[in-house]
């Protein structure tokens, strides 16, 4: 029973560099999928202008 507690509680909290890691993933991903959907919108509203 001790064994799975600790597993559990283990398993629910991350290292500190290991939540770094994945919110810096994350944070670049969504600014690179903001910044192409920004291209893209970019894109249309120009050749739309001209």
């Amino acid at each position: 029973m001790a064994t799975n507690i600790t597993i559990t509680k283990s398993a629910r909290k991350l290292p500190g560099w290991l939540w770094f890691i994945a919110l810096w993933c994350f944070g670049v991903g969504s600014a690179m999928s903001l910044g192409y959907a920004f291209k893209l919108l970019m894109n249309a509203t120009l050749f739309a202008v001209k």
